[in-house]
């Protein structure tokens, strides 16, 4: 009986080996950045606060950043992501910065931005909404990012602070002007009347975490019980073994995630947008929805 001939395997040729990575190169970017950019994670954390007031035990508080609306953000995508907060019906909104961006655009369409940015926001129902500005927003100008969000109903917080009341109960909600671009004054955010006072907790917004290793070298950083940041995309494009292929100035440190210094809790939002390039990688999209808890 005759047996078959086989045929010895062919071998990989420099050509096959180049299309086969082209190919895979092309579905990593399709997936990047279609795919896992507009794939939005909503990350509960409860947050104990030392004095936080038994009024305000169960506040529920969302987070959103770097929303880079006109670069690679579409406005369907911030509609979505409003529409997702909304859904989780907090009692208030922190936005920490760079609603807009200031490389690859015009200012004036940059203006522009702004302005459709803050009008999607307002559709929102929390009504309780507040912001620090970013690195990009203050790059654009201040002045008009500034007045297109107090337009559509949300304060800004630029080295100044609020009290937050429910019934004879309070804390104190404070902003930082952008550490990067700016002129942060944690005595002007956090004066010295409201500092380390009981059951009254201090929460702070500031878009770039790094700025945290500053803040609580000044006795007015040593009041804060929780800082909310943004800024780092959480890396954007994360790769296996590797992590973060890039990171800013001031986020290189504390990328994503919950961390405790001491007596300060630190928060880094990953943000809903991107720069530079329209993808991300191992690294979601994020809405943070915090619930407060007494210590």
């Amino acid at each position: 009986m005759a047996l078959p001939v086989l045929s010895p395997p062919k071998s990989l040729t420099r050509r096959s080996f180049l299309k086969a990575s082209a190919g895979a190169a092309a579905g990593l970017a399709l997936y990047s950045g279609e795919i896992a950019r507009h794939w939005i994670e909503v990350v509960e954390k409860d947050i104990q606060l030392p004095g936080l007031p038994a009024a305000f035990h169960g506040l529920r508080v969302a987070q959103l950043s770097d929303i880079h609306i006109d670069l690679f953000t579409e406005p369907f995508f911030l509609r979505h992501a409003v529409e997702l907060i909304n859904r989780l019906h907090p009692h208030a909104v922190f936005l920490t910065g760079d609603f807009v961006t200031a490389d690859m655009s015009s200012r004036k369409f940059a203006i522009g931005s702004a302005w459709q940015c803050a009008n999607l926001l307002n559709q929102l129902t929390c009504k309780a909404r507040f912001a620090v500005l970013g690195n990009h927003d203050v790059g654009v100008s201040r002045r008009h990012v500034t007045a297109a969000l107090t337009a559509n109903a949300v304060t800004v917080l630029a080295n100044k602070s609020l009290a937050i009341e429910r019934g004879s109960s309070r804390i104190w909600l404070a902003g930082l002007d952008d550490p990067l671009t700016g002129k942060p004054s944690p005595d002007q955010a956090i004066p010295l009347a409201i500092r380390n006072r009981r059951n009254e907790p201090v929460i702070l917004l500031c878009h770039e975490p790094d700025y945290a290793d500053t803040l609580l070298q000044q006795e007015a950083g040593q009041s804060v019980a929780l800082m909310l940041s943004g800024h780092t995309h959480g890396g954007q494009v994360r790769l296996p073994f590797l992590g973060a292929v890039d990171l800013p100035p001031l986020g290189e440190k504390y990328v994503q995630g919950l961390f405790q210094l001491g007596s300060l809790q630190l928060y880094v939002n990953r943000g809903l947008g991107t720069v530079e390039l329209p993808f991300r990688l191992n690294c979601p999209p994020e809405i943070t929805l915090f619930t407060l808890r007494a210590a």
